[in-house]
């Protein structure tokens, strides 16, 4: 058996998110059903970098598998573009060593939220980002967003639906860049909870209004309670953008 690395980008608008669920339309189900027609009816079994929600999209997400199929990696992705909905793309499909894992490995992850900032909605954006009419200083989100850096317990921007008891997580990047009615948010950490960045997002929008300022922002990740922060930004504005190992 050889195990196979790939990156694939995909539209999120039109599935359940990227996790396998029964009677559901998701990314991991439309992947794992192309490769177990290739392998004439094996079921074949896909481990990605981590999930992502109903209506978010991925830029670079990265999964593996293992298979016995004698296939160039070339052939892989043709093969597999071939037979995938148009909403997911395989970029790129190379040989690893047996020891590589696709969630466990992970260095770094770098999400992208983008913020339609206009006084008129745009409606071919409409699935793919956030549209906010209202006025936005970008200086101070960009001055709370410096104090979200760093090593901290993130449960305060950590939905309380999450099962994971270890909240600690390091963000070593976050930007803020407004290119005209464009805003994008960029975060890059080790590691991020379920719906964190768009907790985070959702928060810094409020200090863009000036209804927080950054020593809210800053009492808020103290607090390590999610009651304490603003509502969850919306999920089609968010992209999985780039995954390091």
């Amino acid at each position: 058996m050889q195990r196979y690395k790939c990156s694939m980008m995909y539209d999120g608008t039109n599935y359940n998110g990227y996790q396998k669920q029964p009677d559901a339309n998701t990314i991991q189900s439309e992947v794992e059903r192309v490769l177990t027609v290739m392998h004439k009816g094996v079921s074949i079994s896909i481990t990605s970098s981590g999930r992502t929600d109903s209506g978010v999209h991925a830029i670079n997400q990265v999964f593996h598998f293992d298979s016995n199929l004698k296939i160039s990696s070339e052939g892989w992705v043709k093969a597999l573009n071939a037979q995938l909905p148009k909403d997911i793309r395989i970029t790129s499909c190379v040989e690893v060593e047996s020891s590589f894992h696709a969630r466990y490995d992970v260095k770094e992850k770098t999400y992208q939220y983008k913020i339609y900032n206009s006084k008129h909605e745009d409606v071919f954006l409409r699935n793919y980002s956030l549209y906010f009419p209202y006025e936005l200083d970008i200086d101070k989100m960009q001055s709370a967003a410096d104090v979200l850096k760093g090593t901290h317990d993130f449960t305060a921007f950590c939905s309380a639906r999450s099962e994971v008891e270890d909240k600690v997580r390091t963000i070593s990047g976050i930007s803020i860049i407004k290119t005209c009615n464009e805003i994008q948010f960029n975060f890059t950490g080790n590691g991020f909870l379920y719906n964190m960045v768009r907790i985070l997002v959702g928060t810094l929008l409020e200090v863009g209004q000036g209804k927080l300022s950054t020593t809210d922002v800053e009492n808020i990740l103290k607090s390590r309670d999610r009651r304490n922060a603003p509502k969850t930004a919306p999920a089609h504005g968010l992209y999985l953008y780039d995954v390091k190992y």
